[in-house]
């Protein structure tokens, strides 16, 4: 036997519990008796809990990933910075705008590879496995 209960809802969730109920081909009283059961169930709060657990592990992984590719970036950055200022000759006053307009050309050509590269879904940083670069903060090129 059931007992009746009036119950008001706000416009919008009385929406969403309307959806569900439809999406699942169930009653609204169900998905809602369900929702109170949940709610009063003592091991509720141990299910929330593992959820939010399993949300910020998956958060911290998400940032560690960050993390790395972040660092190998700057790394990158660095390294090539440095190779390039250690390769580089200084050109003389009479080449310097030849070097720009061909500096330009090349830089032209780069963007153009980066948008084909970025279209096509390729990343530099998948490319390299995780396990293969671990950078310690502060650490010289």
């Amino acid at each position: 036997m059931r007992d009746r209960m009036n119950v008001y809802f706000p416009p919008e969730l009385l929406k969403q519990i309307s959806d569900l109920a439809d999406r699942k081909n169930l009653s609204r009283s169900a998905i809602v008796e369900a929702a109170v059961a949940s709610f009063l169930s003592p091991d509720g709060a141990d299910r929330r809990e593992a959820a939010f657990a399993r949300r910020l592990d998956r958060l911290s992984r998400q940032m560690q990933r960050l993390e790395r590719d972040v660092g190998l970036t700057a790394e990158t950055l660095a390294l090539f910075i440095r190779f390039w200022l250690t390769i580089t000759p200084p050109l003389p006053n009479d080449a310097q705008t030849a070097a720009q307009i061909k500096g330009r050309e090349r830089f032209e050509g780069f963007v153009e590879a980066l948008g084909r590269r970025l279209q096509k879904g390729q990343n530099f940083l998948r490319e390299i496995p995780d396990d293969s670069v671990r950078i310690e903060p502060g650490s010289d090129a």
